[in-house]
């Protein structure tokens, strides 16, 4: 029984325990009041402007929490006029930062593309030139098997010309030497 009492003591203690010294911000739509008490009828210590970081000790009472002011005054304020999340006040330096930064960083994206969109144009230009290179030398180079192919061919023309010559010359000297008159042989008996 006894440990049952003290875990609902402890559960009820907690929150308060774990609140207390937490920084908490004043809601921004607000102008509130620091007050010497939990209420209206305590004496004005101050005001807090919207926004302003707050630390909250953990001690309520009612609707009025008790805060130390980002002056070092303590007091208490309205409940309703606390939040937990960061006022824009603090969100604003913080957001404008980052967004600096994502500017710079989109400034070097956008160079860099820059840089890589004139490399790659200088590459196309390169690869066009490159490949009207290939265009010219393949058509010499077809040219010149062509020609080649020519040489050869009149090469075995001429072959077979001179060979034509030398045959039909071989005929006519043939032809020649079998009628012309052949010298008689003398006779033996004959003196």
């Amino acid at each position: 029984m006894l440990r049952l009492l003290s875990l609902v003591a402890l559960m009820l203690l907690s929150p308060s325990l774990l609140a207390a010294e937490q920084t908490r911000y004043i809601s921004d739509n607000v102008y509130t009041f620091l007050h010497g008490g939990p209420g209206t009828q305590y004496r004005i210590l101050g005001s807090v402007e919207a926004g302003q970081p707050v630390t909250y000790s953990g001690e309520t009472q009612g609707d009025y929490v008790k805060i130390v002011d980002h002056k070092g005054r303590e007091g208490w304020v309205d409940a309703n006029l606390i939040s937990s999340e960061k006022s824009f006040r603090v969100q604003l330096p913080e957001v404008q930062t980052k967004l600096d930064q994502v500017q710079a960083e989109l400034s070097q994206v956008t160079a860099d593309s820059n840089d890589s969109a004139q490399i790659i144009r200088q590459l196309r230009s390169q690869l066009t030139t490159a490949e009207e290179s290939l265009s010219i030398a393949s058509n010499e180079r077809d040219s010149a098997t062509r020609e080649l192919a020519s040489i050869q061919n009149n090469e075995r023309y001429e072959m077979l010309k001179q060979g034509g010559m030398i045959a039909g010359a071989g005929i006519i000297l043939g032809v020649i030497l079998v009628y012309l008159p052949r010298p008689r042989r003398r006779q033996k008996n004959r003196w």
